[in-house]
């Protein structure tokens, strides 16, 4: 995990210090909408063909194996045991595909499926852009509900058994 600087400012004293805070690149920036571009695929699913889509996936999983690779590798040149890298590139994985690929496809695939089901006798164009649009639209608000849910999940689950 990166080491990022942080300006805080005091209100009352209108004194600034830098802050060390660690920060996950992959979860906590701007990086973490790559894991988001399948659904970006998905919300176009009705104006692309079918290979963009899929290659929105292949681009997503990409993000989800480079932030298990990263966390990976920086636990074991930290000299933790080959379980402890095992285990935590377990977790980063599972934690990412649910949280960055499979949950939010599903979601938003049914967000833009319904949103043209609901506009079935609107013009050809409204019935090819606003679900487009609604699904674009909702990405930002699903990303902190889902990641809770996994972590819930997680904790419950994979997490509980291998600690």
């Amino acid at each position: 995990m990166a080491e990022d600087k942080f300006i805080r400012r005091d209100k009352d004293t209108k004194k600034t210090s830098a802050v060390m805070k660690d920060v996950d690149i992959y979860r906590d920036t701007f990086i973490r909408y790559m894991g988001y571009s399948n659904e970006i695929g998905e919300s176009f699913r009705p104006l692309v063909p079918k290979s963009l889509v899929a290659a929105s996936y292949g681009m997503a999983i990409g993000y989800v194996c480079t932030d298990t690779f990263d966390k990976a590798l920086r636990l074991q040149m930290g000299g933790a045991s080959s379980r402890e890298v095992a285990v935590k590139g377990g977790d980063v994985f599972c934690w990412q595909m649910l949280a960055s690929v499979a949950i939010p496809g599903l979601v938003i695939n049914r967000i833009t499926w319904a949103t043209k089901t609901l506009l079935s006798k609107a013009p050809m164009p409204v019935l090819k852009t606003v679900p487009t649009l609604v699904g674009l639209a909702s990405i930002p608000l699903i990303i902190h509900p889902i990641d809770s849910m996994v972590d819930r999940l997680m904790d419950a689950t994979y997490r509980k058994t291998v600690t």
